[in-house]
């Protein structure tokens, strides 16, 4: 197999590019590789790490630790945990630190550090899960209070650079006292100068490609881009460069600053990070170049009998199970994070923001389905744009997922949640659907969408995402009269949200039970069945629904109960046996594995293959993901994958001529 490395040197990647380096400890290597690339390097360090040698905080928790005063221990990083216990066998004995670790509960946020929690014999009490944020960590401490309650705990944090401030609350919040550990800080460098003409480089737009290889690079570019008064003017150059990131934790603070990064390596390191930038440098600048065109939002000409159009369309006729030429094709979440179109516009807006912008946001519904060439459109918004009205705060947190604030946990609760009006409070919703009908081809449906009741009612009391659920199965077992008071408060607002997307030109409507599968069939029956049905019949009848669940294949035939035009069905189970438990009288949709779109691509067509046989041209299949577009996928996997669901079921039926994606 070739080196990267080799290629990219071979071939001089960067061709006289300017790359600019954030790194400070290896800057020298940095700049080195650069040149070895063909790259004008720019060298700018932007840190300095400083070790804490006469350390109070962990002064301070070595006496409490031998005094019996600490009762658990949350080691955040790998290199932090090795440098405290480090700096602790200064003092004492390893045998005497293991074994005081060893009385204690001891946490490990994700593989490094229980590598080396190993590595001295500690015994680690919970691991985290990943993607091992601060919300796991709190929510494997949720999941294990019968035996560790953290009220009245002294909980120590061992920290190594930023602090998570949304951690150290969510432990107050729960009656721990908390200690911090702070094992080193970041700083600016002494000599700040060379960051200040850096930012003048970039703003002027003289820097081809950016390199980052930790995540307060970015920060602190910003802070001091800030001071000098010109965080605005880099934010947009920086923007129109190519950014290279070395892996998840740079990434994530790149896009928490809503900087897209263009390239993470195979592997996050430095040699990787340049090697493979170098050699898809020109392929990532024409990339850039073709992303920051501007989309023109242009009305076509209405035509006559368009939604007659769209009624023979194949997307509809499948969902009322009539027979196709070829098996129609979306895809859950089209319109993302693996699109680069998507990404420019998330360079200049928030989520929330997107969401709320009715061009933007059909945009990027239009780009999306227009570039893969999908059957249909969806419109790009979110469940979660409901509880606002409701009374409650929604914000989004890069790497965290969506935060709900406006605590719900009894009755009383429940009655301050607001009915919703959905025509004023959402009606940016239907603005993007009716701008996106006037835009999209006029053959094309477009599919509007809510959560179901269940989902929003767990989002409402998680308070965000969870894995267990603790908060929502509590609520609803303890107090079933205030979880069906909300479960029905939902319900009205979604029947009066939906229709009102169907009355702005929705022609088919999904609604995601994301969260459903977490229930038992039991459960499931008693305490969400009645609500979702009651939904569903309140919608106005001749438009399609489909209804889809994840890690519902216990209770298929229940969701299917609940109604719906179009039963989704998850990535688990076989297409064949669900389709077969749910009955030929409904249509389905499904169910690739979302993973497998960054497969390669002949095993990728190969299990496309495998659904189109287990549907065997039944009509009612709509080709779909078993849930949505990772934000990694490979574009062009996914124009790959609908182009040959068109060729391969074509064929099925005896018609095997495609143009543009769609069958003649």
């Amino acid at each position: 197999m070739t080196d990267p490395a080799d290629t990219a040197a071979s071939h001089k990647g960067f061709t006289g590019l300017c790359v600019a380096s954030f790194e400070s400890r290896m800057a020298a290597v940095m700049e080195q590789g650069i040149r070895k690339f063909g790259g004008e390097p720019i060298s700018v360090p932007t840190m300095q790490e400083i070790p804490l040698e006469k350390n109070p905080d962990i002064s301070l928790f070595a006496e409490k630790l031998f005094a019996g005063e600490i009762d658990g221990i949350i080691f955040t990083t790998g290199v932090g945990a090795r440098y405290l216990f480090q700096a602790l066998e200064q003092t004492y004995s390893k045998a005497d630190l293991v074994q005081a670790l060893s009385r204690i509960t001891v946490v490990a946020r994700g593989p490094k550090p229980v590598r080396v929690l190993t590595e001295w014999g500690v015994p680690v009490t919970l691991k985290v899960p990943e993607p091992n944020t601060w919300h796991e960590i709190l929510e494997i401490l949720d999941w294990s209070e019968k035996s560790f309650s953290l009220k009245g705990k002294t909980i120590a944090v061992q920290e190594y650079g930023d602090a998570e401030p949304r951690l150290l609350d969510g432990l107050a919040q729960r009656g721990a006292k908390v200690i911090r550990i702070s094992v080193y800080r970041w700083a600016l460098p002494d000599d700040t100068g060379p960051m200040k003409r850096a930012i003048q480089v970039v703003i002027e737009g003289r820097v081809d490609i950016a390199l980052f290889t930790n995540a307060a690079q970015i920060r602190h570019l910003l802070r001091v881009a800030r001071e000098e008064g010109l965080e605005k003017p880099f934010r947009e150059a920086l923007a129109g460069s190519v950014i290279a990131s070395i892996g998840p934790t740079a990434t994530e603070a790149l896009a928490e600053e809503r900087l897209a990064v263009d390239l993470e390596p195979s592997h996050p390191k430095m040699g990787h990070l340049l090697a493979e930038t170098a050699q898809k440098a020109q392929a990532l600048i024409g990339e850039k170049k073709e992303a920051l065109k501007p989309f023109i939002l242009k009305p076509r000409p209405e035509i006559p009998d368009e939604k007659k159009l769209r009624q023979d369309s194949i997307f509809l006729r499948a969902c009322r199970r009539e027979a196709v030429p070829y098996t129609p094709i979306w895809l859950m979440r089209q319109a993302g994070r693996y699109m680069k179109e998507y990404r420019r516009v998330r360079d200049r807006v928030s989520f929330l923001e997107l969401c709320r912008n009715k061009e933007l946001a059909c945009e990027v519904t239009v780009t999306a389905c227009e570039k893969i060439k999908a059957d249909a459109a969806i419109i790009f918004s979110d469940i979660l744009l409901i509880l606002e009205p409701m009374g409650l705060g929604l914000e989004y947190s890069t790497g965290e997922g969506p935060l709900i604030s406006g605590d719900v946990h009894t009755a009383a609760d429940v009655d301050r949640l607001h009915e919703i009006e959905p025509e004023s409070s959402l009606a940016y919703v239907m603005d993007a659907i009716r701008l996106t009908r006037s835009v999209l081809d006029a053959k094309i449906p477009l599919i509007g969408f809510s959560g179901a009741p269940f989902t929003l009612a767990s989002y409402i009391l998680e308070g965000g995402s969870s894995r267990v659920f603790l908060k929502t199965k509590r609520f609803m077992t303890t107090d079933p009269g205030a979880w069906h008071a909300l479960m029905e408060k939902i319900s009205r607002g979604l029947v009066r949200f939906l229709n009102a997307q169907a009355e702005a030109g929705a022609d088919c409507l999904q609604i995601f039970d994301s969260w459903a599968g977490c229930l038992s069939p039991a459960d499931y029956r008693e305490f969400v069945l009645p609500h979702s049905r009651r939904v569903i019949q309140g919608l106005k009848p001749g438009i399609p629904v489909i209804h889809f669940g994840t890690g519902t294949g216990l209770f298929l035939e229940d969701l299917r109960d609940a109604g719906g035009d179009v039963i989704g069905v998850d990535y688990h189970l076989p297409l064949d046996q669900a389709w077969k438990r749910i009955g030929y009288a409904k249509a389905v949709q499904g169910n690739l594995d979302p993973a497998l779109l960054c497969a390669p691509r002949d095993y990728l067509l190969k299990q496309a293959k495998i659904i189109l046989d287990q549907a065997g041209g039944r009509p009612g299949h709509i080709f779909n993901l078993g849930h949505g577009i990772l934000p990694q996928t490979p574009v062009d996997n996914v124009i790959a994958l609908v182009n040959a669901v068109h060729e391969m079921s074509g064929k099925r039926g005896g018609r095997s001529k495609v143009e543009g994606g769609r069958k003649k």
